[in-house]
C-alpha cells in the first residue's frame, strides 16, 4: 500500500469542498453508498456518478452518468470506486473536465499506476488504495478501538 503522510491527507481533506464520487451505489449496504453519506454529513458537498441510476437523487443530488454531465462547476476531488483496469479513462475525463481539479482518490484496491503519473505530471495529488472516510475519521479521532461498543477512541494508529 502506497505510503501517504498524515500532513498530505490533512491537507487535501481541508481543502476539499466538491468530490465527485465514480461508482457510487444507491444500496445503503455498499461502501461507496455509506463513503458518500459520510463525507455528505461532514459538510463535503458529493456529486454522485454512475451511469446505471442517472437521474435518480442521492443525498439531495442529481446521479450523473458520467464526470461529463457534471454541471459546470469546479471539483476539487474525484474519488473512484472502480476496479483498476477502469481508472485510466476516469482520471483522462477528470483531467479533462476540470484543469483546477486538486486530487485523484482510488479507494481501498484500487491501484493504478499510469493513471496516477498522468494526474501527477499536471500537478494533481493522486492517493491510491486508501479511503477518505477512513482518513477523515482517523485524522479526526473518530475511530473506534479495540472492538465494538469499547468507548475505546484512538486519535492516532
Amino acid at each position: 500500500m502506497p505510503d501517504y503522510s498524515d500532513d498530505l491527507l490533512r491537507s487535501v481533506l481541508a481543502h476539499t469542498r466538491k468530490i465527485a464520487i465514480v461508482g457510487v451505489s444507491m444500496n445503503p449496504v455498499r461502501p461507496s453508498y455509506y463513503v458518500a453519506r459520510y463525507l455528505g454529513l461532514k459538510g463535503f458537498q458529493v456529486v454522485p456518478v454512475n451511469p446505471g441510476h442517472v437521474g435518480a437523487r442521492l443525498f439531495g443530488a442529481e446521479v450523473r452518468a458520467d464526470l461529463a454531465s457534471v454541471p459546470d462547476e469546479d471539483v476539487d476531488m474525484v474519488d473512484i470506486f472502480r476496479r483498476s483496469d477502469q481508472v485510466g479513462p476516469i482520471v483522462t475525463a477528470a483531467l479533462a473536465r476540470w484543469p483546477g481539479l486538486r486530487t485523484i482518490w482510488m479507494q481501498i484496491g484500487v491501484e493504478n499506476p499510469q493513471a496516477a503519473a498522468e494526474a501527477g505530471a499536471r500537478g494533481v495529488t493522486v492517493i491510491q488504495n486508501r479511503c477518505p472516510k477512513i482518513e477523515y475519521q482517523r485524522l479526526h479521532g473518530e475511530l473506534r478501538m479495540g472492538g465494538f461498543n469499547t468507548g475505546v477512541i484512538s486519535s492516532k494508529l
